[in-house]
């Protein structure tokens, strides 16, 4: 390990090794804290209020050092906790010569201490910890990031920065240890997922687990990743979807079921994808799509109410506000209106093909109708919807789980979400007719037979499920990550995600 190990290091290292030989445990079993540093400041003020703070008896803090300041035989310093800041002030008078010396000399920046004494307000006026006791928690041998300065309050702050996005992914415990901000990001997440419980757990959903391998993956447009159980000798999937298991649930007579869990899509990775992402999937007995658009934009803008305060919230340059009602539109008149072409008119995928390469649009030979469309939204549509909007009505060959509509066949009762230039959210009014969902899978086998992007594989025990019967019911899916990308203003799915997958360096190779 040493010959790996900066200069720095070793000297922590060092350190290390002499706290071990003084008898001290630099890693011990137990810690004593008591209460927090928000928590210490709050009880501390109101007992000053109440001119019983000199009342209050010993408390126990721990957190990690984040600045040290030794001004003759007094030494302050700032510790870290997940409430917040607080400052010790340690004096000879207290401890002792010998103890001074130690905490010179083997504490460093980053370490984590447990520190017990009286709070105090110093002269500047800071609530302070007078130490009585302290000692190591955990020894950092390695220096968290380069410091940078700022003055606060005339006092000068050392913090540590680490700004560069790819070591930020690849060492995200050190980004979480030095970058309050990207704290924020998770803790407002972990809020986000708890409203969305909440909404739903209030209107009489039941929360329920399905499995994550799968014998056949199914319920969207992707590809999958595969692996294999050695002892069943079986191919298995990492699932791209909760759908066909929430509906057989459905058939179970669980009228109201949601999920929030992992999705696995072997698929490229962008600002808005990732190859491991979360998704919430909701399934509603008795309800359509119009009941489903109507009950989603209830639900996010209930969520924006909880995590932000109000639905009026700012993305880049964008002021968007998610009240309802969201605008709404078919596909059709929306793709017309921003590329010229009225899909309607061209049924068939070279028909399609042609209008969009006269345009100086993308379009491969061979491309299947429905991916023609599906390029013609993303890349024409999506980035110009800003204010929240329902795109619905799309067309069949692209939506093999939704209803048609009663007077035309070829186009289901679907909807995607859109805000902020991507898409949040896709539902339908759920096919529950056996033999039209076995045709479709025909369909699309047929269609996409070598499209591993679309290709929908023949699920024959979901189709024995649908034969027992399935109320009609309207279905939902919802991105996690992308609704707090939306939340908190941030465009890179990385930033809102712990640890996101990337590419291996000779580092990870080693």
């Amino acid at each position: 390990m040493a010959e790996n190990l900066s200069d720095l290091e070793k000297i922590r290292l060092g350190k290390l090794k002499r706290l071990k030989e003084q008898g001290v445990e630099p890693y011990p079993i137990h810690a004593e804290q008591s209460t927090t540093s928000q928590q210490a400041i709050a009880t501390f003020e109101a007992a000053e209020k109440e001119g019983t703070a000199d009342k209050l008896g010993e408390v126990t803090l721990a957190g990690r050092i984040r600045g040290l300041r030794p001004m003759g035989k007094l030494i302050f310093a700032h510790i870290e906790d997940r409430n917040g800041r607080i400052q010790l002030f340690f004096r000879v008078n207290e401890l002792g010569e010998a103890r001074m010396k130690s905490l010179m000399e083997d504490y460093d920046l980053g370490d984590f201490i447990q520190a017990s004494g009286e709070l105090m307000r110093t002269r500047t006026g800071e609530i302070t910890l007078l130490v009585k006791d302290f000692k190591m928690l955990a020894k950092a041998i390695t220096p968290l990031p380069a410091a940078k300065d700022e003055v606060v309050d005339g006092e000068l702050i050392r913090h540590a920065s680490l700004t560069d996005p790819e070591t930020r992914y690849r060492q995200r415990y050190a980004d979480l240890a030095v970058n309050a901000d990207v704290r924020t990001i998770f803790r407002t997440r972990a809020h986000i997922i708890r409203s969305l419980r909440d909404f739903l757990d209030s209107r009489d959903f039941l929360e329920v687990e399905t499995p994550v391998l799968q014998p056949v993956y199914g319920g969207a447009a992707a590809r999958p990743f595969t692996t294999h159980h050695n002892q069943l000798k079986q191919d298995l999937y990492l699932r791209i979807s909760f759908e066909l298991y929430l509906k057989r649930l459905l058939v179970g007579g669980l009228e109201r079921v949601y999920e929030i869990g992992r999705d696995f899509r072997n698929e490229g990775v962008s600002f808005k994808h990732n190859p491991e992402f979360t998704m919430l999937e909701f399934y509603m007995a008795y309800a359509d799509a119009d009941k489903i658009m109507a009950l989603t934009e209830e639900m996010v803008s209930s969520v924006a109410k909880q995590v932000k305060g109000s639905t009026v919230i700012e993305f880049g340059e964008h002021t968007i506000d998610l009240a309802p009602p969201w605008k709404r539109a078919t596909l059709r008149d929306a793709l017309q209106e921003a590329t010229g072409i009225d899909i309607n008119e061209h049924p068939d995928a070279e028909s399609l093909a042609s209008i969009m390469q006269e345009k100086g649009m993308e379009a491969k030979p061979g491309t299947p109708r429905g991916k023609l469309i599906d390029g013609l939204l993303s890349d024409h549509l999506e980035p110009i919807l800003i204010q929240p909007t329902f795109l619905y009505d799309y067309p069949r060959d692209i939506s093999p789980l939704a209803k048609s509509k009663p007077d035309d066949p070829q186009t289901v009762e679907r909807f995607e979400g859109f805000t902020a230039g991507f898409e949040l959210c896709n539902a339908f009014s759920e096919l529950n007719d056996p033999l039209d969902q076995e045709q479709r899978f025909i369909e699309m086998g047929r269609s996409y037979e070598n499209d591993d992007e679309l290709r929908h594989p023949m699920d024959e025990d979901y189709l024995k499920a649908l034969r027992y019967g399935m109320p009609p019911a309207g279905g939902f899916g919802m991105g996690i990550d992308r609704l707090v990308m939306l939340l908190t203003g941030i465009r890179s799915l990385r930033e809102v995600i712990l640890f996101p997958h990337l590419r291996k360096t000779d580092e990870d190779k080693l």
